[in-house]
Parts: structure tokens; C-alpha cells; sequence
């Protein structure tokens, strides 16, 4: 066998990424317990602190919280001062790590990876042999994570730019209007909406009955179980007509007959009705995606929003990074004859369609 010529510098640099995926990997357990014991709360406006410090303001043992903050130091989340041995979270990350109303807001999402290692046996044979796995197969901690990882953008968005850029529908939400929030998982955008526009009712359908008995629950909290109807429905047979917006959150890639959905929407608006279409943020072209936030996008594309779609009829598989030119075509396939991109962030992609 002849040698093959190595690169030693990409090999360097490739190890280099190798091991960086491989402390961010080990660190999500690190994460999910920094979230849960609060310890990023409890190092939050603080200032420097020891690590008996964040121990005794978290009700932790000191041992494990020393090891946990040098962890987070090596992975740059916190702060450390070798000449004081103290420990810091920023201003800026606690935007990120502390705070749950903070639109920046990201541990949500490792309940949701943590999911994954529980469904591993799972996926592993859909791979095998091409069948699908349904979004309520899963472990329950997808369905709070994917709440909670998108919670925060919809606090930050929603309102404030995605329905402002919508043609004509803030008004009509501020008189009053019926919206329907098709595939609303646990409620958070329901809810998000309903505050807003207190003049409004909204209806809140998902095929996963302990999704909607969770949002149920979550509507009663925040004071706004008047003007919400929550029920078990799937986006091709939602009960309803003279919706003047109909919205679907992160979804309409999972689900398994996209362009039926989109045919149903169109019957259950009233005649100047709007849909607001929010995806995933994505370019069309493969090569576009390759990136940070295709990264992620790709990673729960295969593991969660292919694997729901080929459990379904018709089985279209979109997948998470289908871009708005695929989008739109399944939109129109539907029957509504206009689609545009109302606006975006990185994270996501808002479509408005109209009849």
C-alpha cells in the first residue's frame, strides 16, 4: 500500500476542534446542574466570590462547586483571579446563563440534549431501518427543554418585532382578533400573545396531550386562561374557522404532511386572514448552513424534527434547515398565493402568507 501524504497542520487543527467538542460535550451534564441547583443565580450580581461562597449562596457542597467553577472557567463562562481565587460571572453572562426573561437566555436547551442520550437505542435503529420516531417517543425532558430554549426569543421577539412586521395584523390583535397557535407545544408563545393583546382570544392546538395540559397549567399562572383555549389537535384537522392569524412556532418542519397543514390553515382563515409561518433560520443552499447555528440546527434536525416528520403520513422530512425557498414552494402548495419574509434574526425565519 502506497503512504498517504498528512497534512500535519490540519491534523493539528482538527484535534484542536476535536478536543473543544469534546469539553463542551462533557460540560452539558455541568450545565444542566449549574440550572438546576442555581448556581449561575446564585453567582449573578455578585461580584467575585469563592467558591465556598457560590456553595453557601447555592445550598451546594463546596467540593463539587470548586470542581464545577474550574470547569467553567476552562470553558470561559466564568471568570477566574488566581491571585484572590475567586470567581466571576459577568454582567453579560448572566444575560445569557441567569437570566430566565432575558431573551439571551440559553440553558433551556441542555434539557433537551439531555433527552437525546435517553433516546439513543431509538434513534439509532431509525437509522437502521429509515423508520420515523414520533415527537411524544421521546424522553419528557425534549418537551420542556424545546419550551424553554424557545421561550426566551419569543419573549424577546414575538411582540416586539415579528407581529409589527405582519401587514395590518398588531391592529387587528389590539381590537380584537381569533388566532390560532397551531403545534404550540407547552404554550409559550400562546401565552406570550395573550398578555400582549388582552382584547384578543387565542386557541392553542397540539397532537401531544401532555403538551397541552402543561400549557393549560402555564395559562393559569400567568393570569391569562380567559382569553386562551387549549386543545389536543393536529395541524391538518384544528377545529375552527375566521382565524385572523393563524401562527405555527418551529414546526411546520416536523410535521409529516406540511403541505396538507398548509391547505387546512388556508380553509380555517377568515378572507383577509394572515399566517405567520416562524422557522428556523436558514439559507437555501446547503453550503450557506455550514456554520455555528447550522450546526445546532443540522444536530436536532437529525435526532428530533426528521425522525417526527418520517413517523407521520406522508412523511415529507423538510428537516430544520429547509430555507425559505423549499418553505415557500410547500406554502403554495397548500394554496396561498402570496409568501414573503416578513423579517428575521439569527435564530429564526418569519414567513407571512396570505391568500
Amino acid at each position: 500500500m502506497s503512504a498517504t501524504a498528512i497534512d500535519e497542520r490540519k491534523l493539528e487543527a482538527f484535534m484542536g476542534q476535536a478536543v473543544t467538542d469534546m469539553g463542551a460535550v462533557i460540560s452539558a451534564p455541568l450545565f444542566v446542574i449549574g440550572d438546576k441547583l442555581g448556581l449561575y443565580k446564585a453567582m449573578a450580581h455578585a461580584g467575585p466570590l469563592t467558591s465556598q461562597e457560590v456553595a453557601d449562596r447555592a445550598g451546594a457542597a463546596e467540593r463539587y462547586v470548586r470542581e464545577w467553577l474550574r470547569n467553567q472557567a476552562a470553558g470561559g463562562y466564568v471568570e477566574y483571579d488566581p491571585e484572590t481565587d475567586r470567581y466571576t460571572l459577568s454582567e453579560e453572562h448572566a444575560l445569557a446563563l441567569a437570566d430566565e426573561d432575558s431573551p439571551f437566555y440559553i440553558l433551556g436547551v441542555y434539557d433537551l440534549i439531555a433527552s437525546l442520550y435517553a433516546d439513543e437505542e431509538r434513534i439509532l435503529e431509525a437509522f437502521r431501518s429509515g423508520a420515523g420516531m414520533g415527537w411524544h417517543e421521546h424522553d419528557h425532558r425534549l418537551f420542556r427543554g424545546t419550551e424553554r430554549f424557545f421561550r426566551p426569543g419569543y419573549r424577546g421577539h414575538l411582540v416586539n418585532e415579528w407581529i409589527p412586521a405582519l401587514d395590518g395584523v398588531q391592529e387587528k390583535l389590539e381590537l380584537g382578533a381569533r388566532v390560532a397557535d397551531v403545534g404550540c407545544g407547552h404554550g409559550a408563545s400562546t401565552i406570550v400573545m395573550a398578555k400582549a393583546f388582552p382584547n384578543s382570544q387565542f386557541f392553542g392546538f397540539d397532537y401531544h396531550a401532555a403538551s397541552i395540559e402543561r400549557a393549560r397549567q402555564a395559562a393559569k399562572e400567568a393570569g391569562v386562561a380567559d382569553r386562551i383555549t387549549f386543545a389536543v389537535a393536529s395541524a391538518k384537522d384544528y377545529p375552527g374557522e375566521g382565524y385572523d392569524l393563524v401562527c405555527v412556532f418551529d414546526c411546520l418542519h416536523d410535521m409529516g404532511d406540511p403541505v396538507g397543514a398548509s391547505a387546512h390553515v388556508l380553509k380555517t382563515l377568515s378572507e383577509n386572514g394572515t399566517w405567520m409561518i416562524v422557522e428556523p433560520f436558514a439559507n437555501d443552499r446547503v453550503e450557506d448552513n455550514l456554520n455555528p447555528v447550522g450546526r445546532v440546527f443540522y444536530g436536532a434536525s437529525t435526532v428530533i424534527c426528521t425522525p417526527a416528520s418520517l413517523d407521520q403520513e406522508v412523511g415529507l422530512a423538510l428537516g430544520a434547515q429547509a430555507g425559505e425557498a423549499r418553505l415557500a414552494d410547500v406554502i403554495n402548495e397548500g394554496g396561498f398565493r402570496r409568501v414573503r419574509r416578513a423579517t428575521e434574526t439569527p435564530f429564526n425565519l418569519v414567513l407571512e402568507a396570505r391568500p
